[in-house]
């Protein structure tokens, strides 16, 4: 193009007939300038003539040619692109809930004409806030605002099944559709805070109940167990009288064997030490004996 300007430039300087060839050789290169357009890749191109307006036919991309002032290219991005919508809704509890969502949208590449022809190039910023906010509203409003969490993924297959549909009206297709965020009034998230800290509180007030009637039937378990060995010990004695020995022999040795682990050492008398035996053994005979005489002679 500057050659061209320079030799229109040169050409008038010389004459009439060096400027009618300048202005017909710069006409000849704005005819092939706008002779071809280029479209890039994951985008469709449609063609709009000024004589019989908008063709049917999609061109793919790559290099493509046209009519120059007659035909203009009009290019589409196909490619699907990333909407984050927040609608403030009522469930059916009637509490405000903000929801965010994100979906994943392109044009149906069959439906090109169609969509130009209503709604132009922009076409995803005039239906998808609407038809978002649309169905958003109409879901939320048959849950309750604790079904919405308990229950998420149902509610966004059900969400993205409704907005689908919708979508497909203005040929526009959805990719994929999810709840990014869920947001209840304050009042809201206080009252579920101050429900959940008192069946936490209900829960260890019921751990402490199941734990004292367990430390009660522990001990009545050990009260009847020393009840049981008090009476088997009473029926022992009653019946052998030696048991008493044995008893003090048994306590003498356990003593006797903490002393002499011990690094101290403790001398103590037999008394001390439970080990007055004889004694005992020679009054616990002399017993026996006036007994046994006591009934012979009866």
């Amino acid at each position: 193009m500057e050659k061209i300007q320079k030799l229109v430039q040169a050409a008038a300087q010389k004459g009439t007939p060096l400027v009618m060839g300048g202005g017909a050789l710069a006409g000849v290169g704005w005819c092939l300038n706008q002779a071809y357009y280029t479209v890039d890749a994951g985008h469709l191109a449609l063609k709009y003539n000024r004589l019989s307006g908008v063709g049917s036919d999609t061109h793919r991309e790559g290099l493509n040619f046209l009519m120059p002032w007659v035909e203009r290219p009009i290019i589409f991005d196909c490619r699907a692109r990333p909407h984050t919508m927040t609608s403030l809704t009522g469930s059916k509890d009637l509490q405000m809930v903000n929801i965010s969502l994100r979906a994943l949208a392109k044009p149906d590449p069959a439906k090109l004409p169609d969509i130009y022809r209503t709604l132009g190039l922009q076409f995803e910023e005039k239906v998808l806030p609407s038809i978002v906010n649309e169905v958003l509203k109409s879901v939320v409003a048959q849950y309750n605002a604790s079904s919405l969490i308990l229950q998420r993924e149902l509610v966004s297959r059900m969400i993205r099944q409704r907005l689908v549909e919708r979508a497909r009206d203005f040929n526009i297709l959805l990719d994929d559709v999810a709840i990014t965020h869920i947001n209840f009034s304050p009042e809201y998230e206080k009252a579920v805070e101050s429900k959940q800290v008192a069946q936490q509180q209900a829960e260890r007030a019921r751990y402490l109940v199941l734990q004292a009637q367990e430390e009660k039937k522990k001990t009545i378990i050990h009260a009847e167990g020393e009840k049981a060995s008090a009476a088997m010990i009473g029926d022992a004695i009653s019946q052998n009288p030696g048991f008493i020995e044995l008893r003090r022999i048994q306590v003498a040795k356990e003593v006797a064997t903490g002393l002499a682990k011990s690094q101290n050492r403790l001398v103590l008398s037999t008394d001390s030490l439970l080990l007055n035996l004889m004694s005992q053994s020679s009054q616990t005979t002399n017993s026996l004996n006036s007994n046994d005489k006591s009934g012979k002679k009866k």
